[in-house]
This record gives C-alpha cells, structure tokens and sequence, in this order.
C-alpha cells in the first residue's frame, strides 16, 4: 500500500471509444437536491449525469449511480451549472454544441416501483450559433443578482453574449489568431483570456456594452461579421508561453486571485493583472484546479500531468504528490455522500475516477512470535561465511557471462583469410592501384525475443566499412541473422590497430535492454604488401627470443615466397601509404631485428611478429617461450612525436582565435552597410564592400587552412597512439611485466579514443604519469598525499610531459612495479632506493630529462644518492582513466582514492618540493 498513491473511493469508464477534454467534467448540484452530482458530456454526443453511492471504498459502478444517460444530436464541447432561466433562481444545466447552445432542466421523479426514482432533463430554450464555438463561461455579467449569463467564445475571435434566452450582442478580441482559455471576473466584472500571442488580456464587460451599435438590428443579424466594434483591453501581461486553463478564485480567507496554467508554469495574478507569485514545473500539466486553503491568506491548487501525477501545491510550495492510475485531463473537487474533499479525474478515453488521499487502515495484526535465545556463534560462523561467498562473487563478477552456452545472445565475426578478390574500397585516399578490401560476416544467434534489435560495427580510422549499422526485424527464439560487410583502407596513412568490435543491442519484451559484444582482428594484407627488402633504416629493434629463430616461410605464409630461400631470414613489408619495413632473423643467436625510416611504422609489424611466435610454440606446446628486449627505449624519438602533435593542437588554437577575429571584424562590416542601406539619404559606402569582399575571403582561407590542420593533427595522433603501443610493449618486454601491469600502462598512456580542444593527449597522460610517480611509484608515503586542484587544462608546452615520462621509465627502471593497491604502493615506496625528495629527485633523473638529450634506460639496476631542494608548494591536476580490462577490475575495487567518472579519474595531488 502506497502513501503517495490516490486511493479509489469509486470509479468507472464510460462507454467505448469515446473522446473527452477540458470542459467536458462539471461537479454541481445539477437537480438542486442539496448533494453535487458529476456531470460529463463527450465528444460523440453522450450526457451522463453520476451520483457516486459505493457501498466501500474501490467498489465499482452500481447500475443505481448513474443517474441519467443520454444521447444528444451533436458533440457537447462544455457543459456547466448556473442560474440560466429567467424567473427562477435554481440550477439548470448549459450544454455548448458546435453551433448550438442548449440550457437543460434536470428533474427527479419519483418510482412507484421497485426500480426507484427517474431522472429526465428538459430543454428550457436554445441559441443557435451562427460561428462555431470553442469555449464559453457564464456569471452575473454587469452585477445583476439572481441570474447568471453565458458568453461563448468563437473559433473566429468573437465574444457572444447572451441574457438567458435573448442574444445580448457580439464583439470580436482585437489581433486574434486562436481562441485561448477563457473565464469571468464577477469582482472586476471583466473578461480574462490568453491570446495566442501568449498575453493574458482583460477586457471590461461595460467597456463590450458600451461599444454595442444602436442601429436596432434583429438578433440573428448581429450575430454577422459585419457586426460589432474592435475591444481596447483593459490590461495586458505578457507571460511568455501558451495557457492550458484559466480560473479565478475568490475565498473569504484569500486574496481574488487569477490563476493561469501554462506550458511549463503556474501564475497567480492580482485583479490587475500583476503577478502574486508564479511556479516553475519541471513537468508537462494537463490540467488543474485551485480550491480553498485551511490556512488563511494561501490558496491550494491541484495540478495533474501527462506523467499520471497529481501535485498538491500551497501557493509555490508542494504539499503532496499522489500516483493516479490515468492521465487526467480535467479534474475537480466534489463533496460526494457527505465525504468532502473527493478529487474527482477525467482522462481523455473516459476513466472518470473519485479518490482521496491516504491510506485505507489495515486491519491484519501480525501474530505473536515465539522468542527464543539467540545463538551468537553461529550467526557469527554463518556472517563470515555469507561475507567470503559475496568477496569471491565480487572478484570474480564480470559484465558479460563466461560460458558462451548460458547466453542469450551471441554474436560471432568471421574475417575472411583471403582479401576480396574484387575491392570494395569507396572514396580512399589511398594513392595506390588498387587498395584491397577483406570481408566480415557477422552472424547473430539470439536464444531469446528481441525487440529492435541493432548492430553497430566499430572500427577506427583511417580503417573505414562498407556500411557500420544494421537494423533487423524483431528476431524469434532461436532465429538468427548474418550480415556480410567489407573493411578497407581509407586515410592515406596507417592506421594503430588492425582490431574492430560488433555491438548488438535490443530489448527483452518486457522492456530490460540487452547488449552483446564481439572483436575481430584484421590480416596484415589489408594494409601492406610483400616488398624489397632494406638495407639501411633509421630506426631499429631487436626482439630476444629464448629459442631458436624461426623461418619467415614458416610464420609469415602470406607474406614470403617458398620459392625464395633468401626470404627465410629477411622480410620486407611496405604499407599502401609508401613506407617501408624490414624484419630481419639472426642465423647465430636467437634475436629478430625490424627497422624502418620511421618509428611509428614498427609497431604493426613488431606486434605481428611477437603474436605469429606465441602462435607458433603454442601449437609446438611449448609453454616457456618469451619474448625480451634489452636495448634502449626509442624515448627521444617518441618525444618528437609528441611535439608534432602538441604543435599542431597550437596552431588549431590559433587557426580559432584568427576565425573568431574575423568573424567580428565580418559582422560589424555588415552591420555598418545595412546601416547605410537602410538610411533614407543614400551615403557614400567608403570601401565597406571591398572592406566586407576581403574579409570574407580571409574567413574561407582561415576556415580552410584550419581543416586542414585539423586532418592533418588526427594523422598526428594516430601516429602517435602507435608510436605509444610500441613504446608500452617495450617496456613491458625490458621489464617483464604481467597481463595486469601492461593493462594500467595502456590505460595510462592511452586514455582517449580521439583528443580535443577541450581534452588532449598531453594533459591526460601527463596527470596519470604523475598520479602513478605519486602512488605505486612513490619512493615516500609523503608523497602519497592527496589534496584538491583544478580541472585538466592545454598546457603552455610538453616539457613537463617529457620529463614525468623519463622519470616513469627510471623508476621502472629502480625496481618499481605498476598497481594501483594502496597496501602495494605503501610497500613500493619501501622497496624503491633513494630519499624522499621529489621531483626532481636525483642528478641521474635531472639529467635523464633533459630536453635534447638522448634517454637509454637498461634493463639492470642501479641506485644513485639523492638531493633535496628547497622547499616550495605547487599544484598539479592528476588523471587516471578507467581500465577497460574484465581481467583487471579486482585490483581496481581496492582503490579508494578515486572515483570513476564518465572513464576517467581526476585526483588531484598538492606535495612539496
């Protein structure tokens, strides 16, 4: 049972197929018996009359509460209750037709058998209507007493008044476009309306009467066109949005009050028309209606939404929120069989509900339970061992299931072993003949139904798809779908990964999504070609095996010619973009050599050539082969790199500030022609055309250049990200690191799919470097400190990027390991040697980042005395990213110091140096 929910005291739903609005519900005492009725006409032309009588609460309809039921000629657009026939002061019933305006008597009559009393209506008098209508109100226009008079608002803009059964006179709203909520101040003797300009307008009734013609026209003649003169309102306030409704409220204990429901906003207006206060809804409303206040000099107002919400607000301040069970249209406050209070909803397919708020009292009582005493041993015995199975499920949890056969979905990637023997390349910009394409058949099996079902492939660029999203039919237990697609070289340079991904997605029927996932991996064929090998190179590596060389015939079929002997030992490879790599095998040791012009061009060739071994002896179930390296890391190089990036992102800056500029100097050109052009005196143009001529073409000339710096720093970067893969790989190999410390080091130094302006490579990998040097690679628990700083932000030049990355391959170098456990970066700073000065820490350190020298970091250890430096603060952003490994969430749940954020961390660290 639900606080917050409106409970059903009694509800019903009337007829099939039928339409109601706004004006549709009325609550009065429509037969004057002393008790309200609900009165409810519908757009097929149905009048109901209901007199509530449940025998419980919730109870249904009984045949006995409806009280009348009939059927009209035409669609009842409103229907209201007041003092309408001349003679008499009791309640008739107004029903507003399209063109017809019928007053109604609702009388009892008495049963003389067992079916109890009847209920009839009689028509009293009507109007024809020579407009249509939309809307209408009545009240004692002019301050008569004892009767009440109706004004119907056209579709057109007119206002007809009528005095019970005579027509008064018409008079059209000035600047009317749509007809608005409409209804009558008795205190002000005024009408209140919202214009389709979004204006809430009053306008006098003596101000209409005066204004009538005295020409003595028959009364269906003044209901014409020609007839009647423009208003002059009496004020106006602008409130900035469409009204829904509008009423006024006049208690004894508050102020009269104008309330206008809008759009997005409750208004409260004074007689005139200044604002008491106003709401902001954060919600669509539907409907509402203000009522009296238990405390004196507020107003209560109920306000329902498309939500199926129904608020209860004491002025602005919100005093309830209750769930209804439809969305209401109109609604109202009743006292129904003495309950006062009763809200009474409509919703637009005829839900017509009474309910309260609260809740019904619950009449169960829970029975005694025996007590007996507790034994503390075992529920101690049975916590720890609750306690051990949640940790274990913690660790070992995992997004997606392990066991492919418990799935509901699967989806597979088959790439083909041989490239496409007709491309299917489009708009490469590869200079070659003919740029080779291979083909992906994707196949998805679903165990399940799915609804919407969606595939995206991913790859990154410069490798380009065919076509990258597929949408499907709902797809049946046990159904499957294949789509077949091409993969090809795009951007006329290489690219850092030959890997994609699929992503399937659809929902369950009953609504809860479902993602399944798959990666592939590209043939080396898509983007080079067998080639000539090179003598000479500018950059080289040597990989350490512990076995024996093996033939490139061997590993690398698809590249060498068994026909050559030659190509056993020495391979060449060149890209379709035009650079060339040469592998190389060592006949007398066990070490494999790739060179090449330039660096960034080893790293596909390099990766090929470690996966090919490990496949190798794998098949030869040989499980101790490992690959090492003992050289120098290639840091200078890499360093060049990052500087060609960085400069570019410079001259993206730039490029932006000078179109910015421009702009502002185009803008107020043409401001200054149309001011020329405007002036009734012509006036000299004093160049401003070749002024305006100039700068336009300078704006095309930036614009261009600045897409062109924008292509050309994408190529930067991913040149960069696999000079960056190269360099991780490295590392990893001098250092022997495992599955998890190679994971933060990609994590580390690629956080980012693609850089921006707003958050680049630079400032990201130079705050995590720094949040690693100042945990798992401290040398002192002082330098684990942490403290608050502000967000990432371009830095002025690379320098200090450069150096955190020297000193992270030193400290490697030390003897320091990756993790990112508080209790092993504690024992860390123990087992690194040196003193606990910090950045700069060590002459070997300030000399190995020098800008312009060569770094070599060896794979042996050494240790060196330290310097401290004077002491001074400085502040400094770091940055971990979230670790994309299934294999590497549990060491990430022991970190406390960070909070995953959108993929990435900012902790911010204050130290002293």
């Amino acid at each position: 049972m639900s606080l917050f929910k409106a409970r059903d005291w009694w509800s019903t739903v009337l007829g099939e197929k039928e339409e109601f609005d706004q004006g549709c519900l009325c609550v009065a005492d429509v037969d004057n018996s002393g008790q309200d009725k609900i009165i409810v006409g519908s757009y097929m032309g149905y009048l109901r009359i209901f007199n509530p009588r449940p025998v419980k609460p919730g109870d249904g309809v009984q045949a006995e509460d409806l009280l009348l039921e009939v059927q009209l000629r035409e669609p009842v657009l409103q229907v209201e209750v007041g003092k309408f026939v001349s003679g008499t002061e009791g309640l008739h019933l107004a029903v507003l037709h399209c063109r017809r305006l019928c007053v109604y008597a609702v009388s009892e009559t008495l049963g003389n058998v067992d079916h109890g009393n009847q209920y009839q209506i009689k028509l009293m008098y009507e109007h024809h209507l020579q407009r249509t209508a939309c809307n209408m109100t009545y009240g004692p226009f002019g301050g008569v007493k004892g009767r009440d008079l109706i004004c119907i608002q056209s579709m057109d803009g007119m206002l007809m008044l009528f005095e019970q059964e005579s027509y008064a006179f018409g008079r059209f709203l000035p600047g009317f476009l749509l007809p608005g909520p409409l209804t009558y101040s008795s205190r002000t003797d005024s009408f209140i309306t919202v214009s389709s300009s979004r204006q809430v307008e009053s306008y006098k009734y003596q101000v209409l009467a005066f204004a009538t013609d005295a020409d003595g026209r028959q009364e269906t003649v003044q209901q014409k066109l020609s007839s009647g003169k423009k208003l002059v309102v009496d004020w106006v306030l602008n409130i900035g949005e469409q009204a829904l409704d509008i009423c006024i409220v006049s208690f004894n204990q508050a102020v009269s009050s104008v309330f206008v429901l809008g759009e997005r906003s409750l208004f409260c207006l004074k007689d005139n028309g200044q604002i008491r206060f106003m709401k902001k809804l954060d919600y669509s409303p539907s409907c509402f209606i203000p009522y009296c206040s238990v405390k004196e000099g507020t107003i209560n107002t109920l306000v329902g939404n498309h939500s199926k919400m129904l608020y209860v607000y004491q002025d602005i301040t919100l005093k309830w929120a209750t769930q209804l069970p439809h969305v209401p249209v109109s609604v109202k406050v009743a006292n129904l069989q003495g309950l006062k209070g009763v809200i009474v909803t409509l919703s637009d397919n005829g839900h017509l509900q009474c309910s309260y708020l609260g809740t019904d009292p619950s009449l169960f009582q829970a029975p005694r339970v025996e007590s007996k005493e507790i034994n503390y041993e075992e529920f101690n015995a049975e916590m720890k061992e609750l306690q051990k199975i949640i940790k274990e499920a913690t660790i070992t949890q995992d997004i997606l299931p392990q066991s492919e056969k418990h799935r509901d979905l699967i989806v597979t990637a088959e790439v083909s072993p041989d490239l496409d023997v007709e491309s299917q390349a489009i708009d490469s910009e590869v200079k070659a003949e003919v740029v080779p394409s291979v083909t992906i058949k994707v196949t998805i099996q679903s165990k399940m139904t799915a609804q919407q079902p969606y595939l995206a492939v991913c790859i990154q660029a410069p490798l380009a798809v065919t076509c990258d999203r597929f949408t499907f039919n709902d797809l049946e237990p046990g159904s499957s779908e294949t789509v077949v697609l091409s993969v090809f070289l795009k951007g006329n340079f290489p690219p850092s990964e030959l890997e994609g991904n699929c992503v399937f997605s659809c929902n369950t029927p009953t609504g809860i999504p479902k993602v399944a996932q798959c990666k592939f991996k590209l043939p080396l064929r898509l983007v080079c070609f067998p080639a000539q090998p090179s003598k000479s190179a500018n950059h080289k590596l040597t990989i350490d095996t512990n076995k024996p060389p093996i033939s490139f015939l061997t590993i690398f079929p698809d590249f060498a010619d068994p026909s050559e002997e030659d190509q056993a030992n020495v391979l060449g490879f060149q890209f379709l973009t035009g650079s060339k790599i040469t592998l190389l095998a060592s006949k007398t040791s066990q070490r494999y050599r790739i060179q090449s012009d330039q660096l960034e061009d080893l790293w596909l060739i390099t990766k090929e050539l470690t996966l090919r071994l490990e496949e190798h002896f794998k098949k030869q179930n040989c499980k101790d082969f490992a690959c090492t390296f003992s050289g120098s890391v290639p840091l200078q190089e890499y360093f060049e790199l990052i500087d060609r990036h960085f400069e570019l992102r410079l001259n993206a800056e730039k490029f932006q500030e000078l179109l910015s500029e421009r702009a502002i100097q185009f803008r107020a050109i043409e401001r200054r022609l149309l001011t020329r052009f405007k002036d009734k005196t012509p006036a000299p143009l004093q160049h401003l055309d070749t002024l305006l001529e100039g700068t336009f073409r300078e704006v095309i000339a930036l614009a261009d250049a600045a897409e062109e710096n924008q292509a050309n720093m994408f190529q930067a970067f991913t040149k960069l990200k696999s000079a960056t893969h190269l360099v991780i790989m490295l590392i990893s190999l001098w250092q022997k690191l495992n599955a998890d410390q190679v994971a933060i080091m990609e994590a580390t130094f690629l956080p980012l799919a693609e850089d921006t302006q707003e958050l680049g490579w630079e400032e990201t990998v130079d705050s995590a470097i720094s949040f690693l040097l100042r945990t798992c690679l401290s040398k002192s628990s002082k330098e684990q400190a942490l403290s608050l700083s502000s967000q990432l932000s371009m830095p002025k030049d690379t320098s200090r990027l450069k150096k955190n990355i020297s000193l992270f391959c030193d400290r490697l170098a030390k003897g320091g390991r990756l993790s990112l456990s508080t209790e092993a970066a504690t024992q860390q700073a123990t087992v690194v040697p040196g003193g606990c000065a910090t950045i700069p820490e060590s002459d070997l350190e300030e000399r190995a980042v020098v800008p312009g020298s060569t770094a070599v970091f060896s794979s042996h250890k050494h240790t060196a005395k330290q310097k401290s430096s004077p002491g001074k603060k400085r502040k400094i952003t770091l940055f971990c990213p979230e670790i994309h490994s299934l294999s590497f969430q549990s060491a990430c749940r022991s970190v406390k110091q960070m909070t995953y954020i959108s993929g990435f961390v900012s902790v911010i660290f204050r130290f002293s140096v």
